[in-house]
């Protein structure tokens, strides 16, 4: 007759699909600062992250909706939002000394040329020190928005304005 389970049940937030424990352990191992991008349908969020053993410190932090005061006017869930988001990722992160980090994509999949690594090269252009490939950056024209239709609007150089503003408002 057994006197115990053999089963260990795993833990909650990998049950729950949210945690990939091996990865994140790696990524902990470096001692660097995480670079955590996420992606919604309509919205992206980079954070600098810092590990604590109480849970993990929010350093700096960006959202695409944020974009809307520099003057972006396009959606805040495509490729150029994302660029930029990581863009204003990496402004405020040199402001405040960070200047370097890896990359955490989570369970996302590392699909080349995807809005994540959109955002990472917003990361590399702002000025951080992120070990990357540059295999898996969009196209420079996916960046400044040539698919982009709107109005007559030229998306390349809102982009070119809204970087400006970034480098303006976030360096005072």
């Amino acid at each position: 007759m057994a006197k115990s389970s053999r089963h260990v049940v795993p833990y909650r937030r990998r049950r729950e699909g949210k945690t990939n424990y091996r990865k994140r352990l790696n990524l902990l191992k470096s001692k660097k600062l995480r670079v955590v991008v996420r992606k919604t349908n309509k919205h992206m969020i980079a954070q600098l992250i810092k590990y604590h053993e109480d849970g993990d410190r929010v350093l700096v932090s960006a959202h695409s909706s944020e974009l809307k005061k520099f003057g972006w006017e396009f959606a805040t869930g495509n490729i150029p939002a994302a660029y930029l988001t990581g863009y204003l990722l990496g402004v405020r992160s040199l402001k405040k000394n960070f200047k370097e980090g890896i990359l955490d994509i989570g369970l996302h999949p590392p699909v080349k040329k995807s809005r994540v690594f959109a955002a990472l090269k917003g990361l590399i252009d702002a000025g951080m020190e992120i070990p990357h490939d540059a295999v898996v950056f969009p196209e420079e024209e996916r960046i400044l928005g040539k698919d982009i239709k709107s109005n007559g609007k030229d998306a390349a150089k809102i982009i070119e304005k809204v970087k400006e503003e970034i480098r303006e408002k976030c360096l005072q």
